[in-house]
């Protein structure tokens, strides 16, 4: 018998607190064929990132395992005044297809505006709707929203005392500005994960050095001129 790649578990609504069942992908089908430098995954199977946001189908309220974990009496006002009396409610708990998983995207990421929830968990929704452009080969709406979570995660490392901990943030802020054409900005970020002694990250210090080598061979062969950073190496 053949084994669905997708599995029901259930959830419990953030807003109304009510129960319902959404789908998640098998581990064992988590196989990723590919990642690209800003973390988007392409997937042999299911891609797991379709089903990552929650949409609860009493209420309309759509959220990640990361979103608030219980609104509070002003945020669920501020829902329905704004998003919930109006929505159209629908079933997003089965199969999902590339258009069904940005309008979740869409809906948590208007939900998380309006209840004011933390701009890490806006910049990730942003990010994600980026890559799911990116699946549609729309690189016009994918760069635009690259555009949005690249000054999302800006706000994120200016407001949340971002230190050596956040290595993986300031690269991606550093790749999402060389995907926008924006390369001295992105030497920037990236020399910061590098050069930053407190920083213990190999990973991303690795990973820093080698978009940074990329773009400084992207610069020279562009004949721009290198920033200061780039001449002293």
């Amino acid at each position: 018998m053949e084994i669905d790649p997708l599995f029901q578990v259930t959830a419990t609504c953030v807003c109304c607190e009510r129960t319902f069942e959404t789908s998640r992908v098998r581990p064992s089908f988590k196989q990723t064929t590919r990642r690209d430098t800003d973390f988007c995954a392409y997937y042999k199977n299911e891609n797991p990132d379709f089903y990552v946001v929650r949409v609860c189908p009493y209420c309309g309220f759509a959220f990640t395992e990361n979103s608030a974990s219980k609104l509070t009496a002003e945020q669920r006002k501020r829902y329905e005044e704004k998003v919930g009396a109006s929505s159209k409610k629908k079933e997003y708990g089965g199969k999902r297809t590339l258009d069904e998983a940005m309008e979740t995207y869409k809906l948590a990421l208007i939900c998380a505006q309006v209840i004011q929830d933390k701009e890490r968990i806006i910049a990730s929704l942003l990010h994600h709707i980026a890559w799911l452009y990116r699946y549609a080969e729309n690189e016009e709406q994918e760069r635009r929203f690259v555009g949005f979570a690249r000054d999302s995660y800006i706000r994120v490392y200016e407001t949340e005392a971002a230190g050596p901990s956040d290595a993986r943030l300031m690269y991606l802020i550093g790749e999402l500005c060389r995907r926008l054409g924006e390369f001295n900005e992105a030497v920037r970020w990236f020399s910061r994960v590098i050069h930053d002694q407190r920083i213990m990250d190999a990973g991303m210090i690795r990973a820093s050095r080698e978009q940074w080598a990329t773009l400084r061979e992207e610069m020279l062969a562009r004949k721009m001129e290198l920033p200061t950073e780039m001449q002293q190496s």
